[in-house]
């Protein structure tokens, strides 16, 4: 059985030549997850694009005009990194219209995950470090105004902090925020998150699974959220262009797995997005982000 996966041709924005963020790596996601047999044999669920009522629930009305009108300021641009474009706004509403989708398949299935998603430095007013809308508060938001879940908990492990989602949610008791990543890396002031763990320098698997393994199984029973939101961001990678961790595709693959598993062990559904990895090969970029639809179709078998 294949867990649900979410996939739409508009998370591939059209971008100028030579530009810094490795766009074709979602076009590719999903190839790859086709070759594998992981789409399932009705293929990916397609989401629709988050609606502008959906957003407002987490970003403000002038910035939310100022992303689908292409008006936004320079200085907000800039903090962007990517194009104040029609196209990259389509890909912004679609990618998070996708982990809203992922997080309603999670609901009823136990697991799903989005092939884009994990855009945790946009806050409120603002987007950053190739952020535009914060797909899992836009998400999280949505289900909790609508009553379908009580309390949600991020566990976002991307190698940068989830500032923005730290800000959007701070003093709201019903999401908690976990966010393990890089002391040293992006952003350079941290938010406070609900429970920040930052990691030295060059940190591998061994260490950073035994601290995951230590806070996670105890987290989900204290906290005991309707559903989590797991940002698999891959860029903790040894030879990631932006982490300054030193973990492995093995260690990866396991730290997908441990979150994964863990989460269905204690009965709580799991939502999953793919967050950061830059790597001028989107080959090997590609396969490293299949790895956690790759651990949440052997999590459902198990």
């Amino acid at each position: 059985m294949s867990p649900p996966i979410v996939h739409h041709p508009a998370f591939r924005a059209e971008m100028p030549a030579g530009h810094r963020f490795p766009m074709d790596k979602f076009a590719r996601l999903a190839a790859v997850l086709e070759a594998e047999g992981l789409a399932g044999a009705s293929g990916f669920y397609s989401p629709e694009l988050i609606d502008v009522e959906t957003l407002r629930l987490v970003h403000g009305e002038a910035y939310v005009r100022g992303v689908l009108e292409q008006s936004l300021d320079p200085d907000v641009v800039r903090r962007i990194g990517l194009p104040n474009s029609e196209s990259v706004a389509v890909r912004a509403r679609a990618a998070t219209g996708g982990t809203l989708l992922a997080a309603r398949l999670a609901l009823a299935h136990g697991i799903a995950c989005n092939t884009a998603g994990g855009s945790h430095h946009a806050d409120a007013d603002s987007g950053a470090g190739f952020c535009v809308f914060n797909d899992v508060a836009v998400a999280a938001r949505r289900l909790l105004a609508e009553g379908a879940i009580g309390k949600a908990l991020v566990v976002d492990l991307d190698v940068h902090q989830g500032d923005g989602t730290a800000k959007i949610f701070a003093g709201d008791p019903s999401v908690f925020t976990f966010s393990m990543h890089a002391e040293k890396n992006f952003p350079a002031r941290k938010a406070a998150s609900d429970l920040d763990i930052d990691l030295a320098d060059g940190v591998g698997d061994a260490v950073y699974l035994e601290k995951l393994a230590e806070i996670l199984p105890a987290l989900l029973a204290r906290e005991r959220p309707d559903l989590v939101f797991f940002n698999a961001g891959v860029d903790p990678h040894a030879d990631d262009k932006l982490g300054r961790l030193s973990l492995t595709d093995d260690g990866l693959a396991r730290r997908e797995a441990f979150v994964l598993g863990s989460c269905l062990e204690a009965g709580i559904p799991v939502t999953g997005v793919i967050g950061g990895g830059y790597d001028a090969d989107i080959d090997r970029l590609a396969r490293r982000h299949a790895l956690l639809h790759r651990a949440a179709s052997e999590a459902l078998k198990a």
